[in-house]
């Protein structure tokens, strides 16, 4: 049975605490006769408390609740007291009247569109951070390494060495100002989330991001070109893989120690710098070497890979592999996970595959590897189980197995590489696999963050009711609830992460990467072993929040 997002318990209380908050505005109402709105916070109470509301998100939730308690009439000498009367009731409601409850699963498997996995026949999977996935030692061992290339290949300052991997300083989905050599978070509407942004370990003022940017707008003409990258006169880069988290640690450093040495330096060769010395990490195979010499420091077992393919295979369903990786450290890998003969769960398997070029380009043919990674020049009439294939195309390989359409659904952690071109151009169904989802999640459901952001949605309903009231009075009232709510923003961004916060959210907007998340993947899970909590006819349905302009009041 799949996990349900919120627990019964929770709904229970949840419906007791509409009951309580709707005691309390009639109270209210009678203390402070006109101080509340009719009849439309009776009847939007009296929903509430009948359960009808209890399926609604959070954010709209409170929202409304805030916005029930607070249509008041302030007119008069006692303007301001009314509105601190209602404050004071508001946030007397919010913290003791709304439950605390564990709410989200973590191991949710979540739907940006409906799709049934008994229409699924065919399953395709990447492999780095899909079916295997790695410990913190690999990121700092990949910006050793480049940072260490950067000294010895490309004549950078000694001083580096000092510098080391700093875990939780960066997350994924930013972007990188390549000429002005600062690395910010931007939103869906392309708008700068000040105070996210840095130049090497600092942050930016405010005033100074606007003065650069004249305001907080990125326009389109200078943001990365469809998968991200910087290119073709873009001065932005938007970092979407798990693999680029030391990359942009590594960028913040080598600027830092430019900065505090007062070095001047070209931003642009840099950024070229730095990322042909991470490529090297990978091209060079010194990433993959070292791996595959300590693969149990690097490699976490505990993701149940291996259960998740055994239930596939179990129920008949076909099965391929599409990766970047070499035969060797693939090979490595699985059969560490899975076993040595993990080969036989998979009907295809392809290496080298050049993502996203492989979805694209037409003209790469297959080329067959031999176990010892040689490789054969006979043409490739059919793809055969067991064998492996390096390099090719994705219409070759439609034409050659048939697996067309939306009976194919693929995994994988790169929203662009991996997803975007099979479900915009080939119509596969796609699942992306966010392993951020989980600790964000565990964040969202403990007390702290509950009453937090349940206090920040209050009073913002506050300001937006109660803005109407022109008097300096109420104006000052308002003006002081503004500030407060200015203050508390931060605190929603410093609990997910210090620097950039969230990887889904902005203060009250998605991020950029969570637009694409929502474009590009039909379902998303923070890791593929959530599939062992469904069966394969389960049907996924995305949740109808309401947009802006309905009512989430639902009958």
């Amino acid at each position: 049975m799949a996990p349900l997002p919120f627990s019964r318990s929770s709904l229970l209380k949840l419906g007791d605490c509409f009951q309580k908050l709707r005691g309390l505005c009639e109270a209210l109402q009678r203390s402070h006769p006109g101080s509340l709105s009719a009849p439309g916070w009776k009847r939007n109470l009296a929903a509430a408390a009948s359960g009808q509301l209890l399926s609604r998100q959070h954010a709209a939730k409170h929202k409304h609740l805030a916005a029930s308690v607070c249509g008041s009439s302030a007119h008069g000498p006692d303007g301001p007291e009314r509105l601190w009367s209602v404050y004071s009731e508001t946030k007397r409601q919010t913290t003791e009247l709304i439950p605390v409850t564990n709410s989200v699963n973590p191991d949710t498997i979540f739907a940006n569109n409906e799709m049934s996995l008994r229409d699924i026949e065919i399953y395709g999977f990447d492999y780095d951070y899909t079916l295997a996935f790695y410990s913190s030692n690999l990121h700092t061992l990949i910006f050793n390494i480049a940072r260490d290339i950067l000294i010895s290949n490309h004549r950078y300052p000694e001083g580096l060495r000092k510098y080391e991997y700093i875990p939780n300083f960066a997350v994924r989905g930013l972007h990188y100002d390549v000429q002005k050599a600062l690395l910010m978070k931007i939103d869906a509407f392309h708008y700068i989330q000040l105070g996210t942004v840095y130049r090497g370990l600092h942050p930016v003022s405010d005033e100074e991001v606007i003065a650069m940017y004249e305001g907080c707008h990125v326009p389109l003409e200078i943001m990365s070109d469809f998968y991200g990258k910087s290119s073709h006169g873009h001065t932005m880069k938007q970092f979407m893989d798990i693999f680029s988290l030391p990359e942009m640690t590594l960028l913040s450093c080598v600027n830092d120690f430019f900065m505090r040495h007062n070095i001047d330096y070209e931003p642009v060769h840099l950024y070229k710098d730095v990322k042909e010395a991470i490529r090297d990490v990978h091209v060079k195979g010194i990433m993959y070497r070292a791996v595959e010499a300590d693969i149990e420091k690097y490699i976490c077992y505990g993701e149940q890979s291996h259960a998740v393919l055994k239930k596939l295979s179990e129920h008949g369903k076909k099965m391929f592999l599409i990766t970047n990786s070499p035969f060797d450290f693939v090979d490595r890998g699985m059969s560490y996970i899975v076993g040595k003969d993990w080969r036989d769960l998979f009907d295809v398997v392809i290496v080298q595959a050049d993502k996203p070029s492989f979805f694209n380009d037409r003209r790469k043919p297959f080329r067959r590897v031999t176990d010892k990674g040689a490789l054969l020049w006979d043409r490739i009439h059919r793809l055969e189980k067991g064998q492996i294939y390096k390099q090719g195309n994705l219409y070759e390989f439609l034409r050659l197995t048939g697996w067309r359409g939306s009976k194919v659904l693929y995994f994988g952690d790169h929203i662009y590489s991996d997803l975007a071109d099979l479900t915009l151009k080939h119509g596969w169904r796609t699942g992306a696999i966010i392993p951020e989802l989980r600790k964000e999640i565990k964040i969202m459901n403990t007390e702290q963050y509950v009453h937090m952001m349940t206090w920040l949605q209050a009073l913002t309903g506050l300001i937006e009711q109660m803005q109407v009231h022109r008097d300096p009075a109420s104006q000052a009232v308002v003006e002081d609830w503004i500030r407060e709510r200015d203050a508390m923003r931060p605190q929603t961004k410093d609990i997910f992460n210090a620097q950039f916060g969230s990887l889904f959210r902005t203060y009250h907007n998605p991020t950029y990467f969570s637009r694409r998340l929502s474009r590009f993947a039909d379902i998303y899970m923070a890791s593929i072993s959530c599939m062992l909590n469904y069966d394969l006819q389960h049907t996924f349905f995305p949740r109808r929040t309401p947009l802006q302009h309905e009512s989430p009041f639902w009958p």
